[in-house]
């Protein structure tokens, strides 16, 4: 329900890894855009995370242009971006193309792994565990920077958390501007139908015991049916979904749609028609990553460009 391909990722970057290590780039890409920080495309992230893992480096380390020392917010966008992850992902999967676009833009950019104890099982823990976490880190991000406000960005359970820390947690509704979730399991996911055969069978509190973060973002869950029984937006905060109709792992994929006053709920294919980018694909697709940026500063949107993203 997030970075769930990693080793689909790995083994094509396995591939690659060799040319990667003789690369004169430190990131081992030539970057995507003409700015400062390497964007790099869903491949290219898999070959690195290849190369980190070959030589003994962190996979989970920082995304270019993120978690940069001393970052200054500009006046142009004087509230810092803290992105958050998909379940079973990290900092460095989860952002590769997302993070460095939005540093290159001007931006100050942060990220943290979440809700987990290594590189590969970020968002695992409860949701509530999760929530403290990244509460801390906003706080910190804020102290650092002396902005008064973050602007959160989330991808599949990290789209849920940018909804769920201003709800749940006490104070954090004042501390956030805007949020921008891909594909958040908003109302839960029923999994194709798979949580009603959970459900017959008993075996939700396997899920739970195996994997606590997997079983509260199942529909009908008790941590989900507490987070919808009132409004998920908070007033102050300006909302935006961005939800593919060929999302695998948020189903229906309308159950991530808010449908609430001022929040904007976007469908890729009413923009991009022809556009088959399923779930992991949505932090990886161009058009998506302009849909981020002009949602995090409509004010200055630019023209959607549509990409063949990738269709899981």
């Amino acid at each position: 329900m997030g970075f769930t391909l990693r080793s689909v990722l790995l083994a094509a970057g396995a591939a690659a890894a060799t040319a990667v290590l003789t690369a004169a780039a430190p990131s081992g890409t030539a970057a995507a855009d003409t700015g400062r920080y390497p964007v790099l495309s869903l491949t290219q992230m898999g070959a690195n995370e290849a190369r980190f893992i070959l030589t003994g480096q962190d996979p989970g380390q920082s995304a270019p242009g993120v978690n940069v020392p001393g970052c200054v917010p500009s006046p142009a966008h004087p509230e810092p971006v803290v992105l958050l992850h998909g379940l079973d992902g990290n900092q460095y999967n989860g952002w590769a193309m997302i993070g460095p676009t939005l540093a290159n833009a001007g931006y100050c950019v942060y990220s943290l792994n979440y809700g987990g104890t290594g590189a590969f099982d970020g968002g695992t823990r409860h949701v509530a565990e999760s929530a403290t976490q990244i509460a801390a880190f906003i706080d910190k991000v804020r102290s650092e920077t002396g902005a008064a406000k973050v602007r959160l960005v989330g991808h599949s359970e990290g789209g849920f958390m940018a909804l769920y820390v201003p709800k749940k947690v006490p104070g954090m509704a004042a501390k956030v501007s805007r949020v921008v979730a891909l594909a958040p399991p908003s109302h839960g996911t029923d999994l194709f139908g798979a949580v009603t055969i959970l459900d017959v069978l008993h075996l939700r509190p396997v899920v739970g015991t195996a994997c606590a973060g997997c079983a509260d973002i199942l529909a009908g869950s008790d941590v989900m049916k507490d987070f919808t029984a009132t409004p998920i937006a908070q007033p102050g905060i300006d909302y935006t979904t961005l939800i593919s109709k060929h999302d695998e792992a948020i189903t229906p994929y309308t159950s991530a749609a808010l449908h609430e006053p001022g929040t904007h709920d976007l469908v890729v294919q009413d923009t991009c028609p022809d556009d088959p980018v399923g779930h992991t694909g949505l932090a990886y697709d161009k058009g998506v990553v302009t849909m981020v940026t002009n949602a995090l500063d409509p004010a200055h949107a630019q023209p959607v460009t549509c990409d063949s993203g990738i269709p899981f």
